[in-house]
């Protein structure tokens, strides 16, 4: 834990991939208590920014990310999560956050389908 470089906000950046297939899920943030909850649970916690509290990935809607490792980039700011996603790692759906690619004259395309409705996960 000494060697991470939290920012002035007590935060550092936590990217979670797919620990089978490489994918990228989602990135997040993670201040100490996340990543001692991740630690000591397996399972994926994080820092809220908008909220200002700690919570669980999936608390509500049961996606929860099972850790299998937490690295550490070169410059001690930056965390690599790598884990098995149960469900869609999104809240909109989508298997990872980043489902949105950028194609030459065409703009952001939606590649892949959701998953799940978030509709009917969360309720809004």
């Amino acid at each position: 834990m000494d060697r991470i470089k939290f920012d002035s906000h007590g935060l550092v950046p936590a990217i979670v991939q797919d620990a089978e297939s490489g994918l990228v899920l989602m990135m997040a943030y993670m201040n100490r208590q996340a990543v001692r909850r991740t630690v000591l649970t397996g399972k994926a916690h994080f820092y809220s920014r908008s909220r200002k509290k700690l919570w669980l990935k999936g608390e509500s809607s049961g996606h929860i990310q099972r850790v299998r490792s937490v690295s550490l980039d070169c410059d001690g700011d930056a965390l690599l999560v790598q884990a098995e996603q149960v469900g869609g790692a999104c809240h909109t759906g989508h298997r990872s956050c980043f489902y949105r690619k950028l194609i030459a004259r065409k703009g952001w395309t939606v590649v892949g389908r959701p998953l799940f409705d978030p509709k009917k996960v969360y309720g809004k």
